[in-house]
């Protein structure tokens, strides 16, 4: 006899179900803008899955694939979030896939989403049971996985990176929603409504999903056109996380903008680690080093404008300090580049940890210390004022520690 309360409970949860949910993908040709969908299909053809964990910003699918993964292998899904749930929890799915196991079933899917929140012994009571394959674990993760997870659990998973949907992607999804959806059949929606919702969507497609389904409800007729659209979207804000990879990958794509000398490109990143909310003085700082690591002798002065800006920025903040920063920025961009510096402290510090320090000279040591004449210290020192040649001499290493040469250097 059909269960006519669950039926009832079921379209109830049914009817308030968002534009996203709705047109979640339920199959790998559905899935759009991701290259890891074609590891995750051959590892649904082969006996064994095996463990991954997702990693990527929000809206780029990771839920979905570990729910179309459970679907195309017809296997159960355990579906967690490392914030909430405990290890008890945890136990009882090991011990209920190997009963599974016991009974003929395969394994387990167990999809912990946020896997990167749980600690070390959390991650620890997984470690038998997924190397055993009595469970297939899937871990999503928005951090850095060689930094949230232990290398323990990394050997046993392999790392599959999500990126950003495309605006193509993005297009890809709206353009479904619009065909599929009865909410959305009856309307209008302009094509360069689309446009904007894909281009300000920064790479999430719920979110562009969810800016379309709140137009319908903001629409007063039939159309939803590109001001309805801009302002379901609201504003263009970045998601920005001073702790997480958007952190190191804008600052290194700073830096070796500055260091090709494009100057649209290091102010692009600038810009956007500006309106991230990035810390000014990480940014200052980080310019510091430019000065030197890639400037360098070809240009000295630039060194005093990045201690000036990293002393500008620590007195009067955001957002006047985007000036100074933009300044120096572009200074530093502009000027001629030189290596010297970085080969030179380089070779002079990897040869002292490969054949450990040359003994210093007598002649160089202390004389005024206590003891230091009685032991010679100081004696033979040539002063180099008085004669440069012999006191160059005196300091020379010989040839097997030569570290510095004058011509690393670049006019650009």
């Amino acid at each position: 006899m059909p269960d006519l309360w669950a039926d009832q409970r079921n379209a109830r949860i049914d009817a308030v179900m968002g534009l996203a949910a709705r047109m979640r993908p339920t199959r790998f040709d559905e899935v759009v803008g991701q290259q890891a969908v074609d590891v995750l299909r051959r590892m649904a053809r082969s006996d064994r899955l095996g463990s991954v964990l997702l990693w990527g910003p929000p809206g780029t699918g990771k839920t979905t694939l570990a729910r179309v993964l459970a679907a195309e292998t017809s296997r159960s899904l355990a579906e967690e979030n490392a914030a909430t749930v405990g290890v008890a929890r945890i136990r009882e799915i090991l011990e209920q896939s190997r009963r599974g196991i016991e009974s003929g079933e395969p394994p387990m899917l167990l999809f912990l989403d946020e896997i990167h929140r749980f600690n070390k012994a959390q991650q620890d009571v997984l470690l038998r049971d997924v190397e055993a394959g009595v469970v297939d674990l899937i871990g999503a993760t928005t951090e850095n996985p060689w930094a949230s997870c232990t290398s323990a659990l990394l050997s046993r998973a392999i790392v599959l990176g999500l990126e950003p949907l495309d605006c193509e992607a993005v297009t890809t999804l709206l353009h479904r929603a619009c065909e599929r959806d009865a909410m959305l059949r009856g309307l209008t929606i302009a094509p360069e409504a689309i446009i904007l919702l894909a281009d300000q969507a920064q790479g999430d497609g719920r979110r562009a999903l969810n800016a379309l389904e709140l137009a319908t409800r903001w629409t007063s007729g039939d159309v939803i056109d590109t001001d309805v659209a801009a302002r379901a979207m609201g504003q263009s804000g970045l998601t920005w996380d001073r702790d997480g990879a958007a952190h190191y990958d804008h600052a290194s794509a700073l830096i070796k903008s500055i260091r090709s000398s494009h100057v649209d490109a290091a102010l692009h990143w600038l810009a956007v680690m500006l309106e991230g909310g990035e810390d000014p003085m990480f940014i200052a700082r980080r310019l510091a080093i430019a000065a030197s690591e890639d400037i360098g002798l070809a240009s000295s002065e630039c060194i005093s404008v990045a201690a000036a800006t990293l002393q500008i920025v620590e007195r009067i903040g955001l957002p006047e300090a985007r000036y100074p920063l933009a300044h120096c920025t572009i200074t530093l961009t502009n000027a001629p580049k030189s290596d010297a510096v970085t080969r030179a402290i380089n070779a002079a510090q990897d040869d002292v940890r490969t054949n450990g320090p040359a003994p210093v000279p007598l002649s160089l040591r202390p004389s005024r210390a206590p003891g230091g004449r009685a032991m010679g210290h100081g004696e033979g020192y040539v002063h180099a004022h008085v004669d440069a040649d012999a006191a160059w001499a005196m300091c020379d290493l010989g040839d097997a520690r030569r570290y510095f040469t004058s011509d690393g250097h670049h006019d650009v």
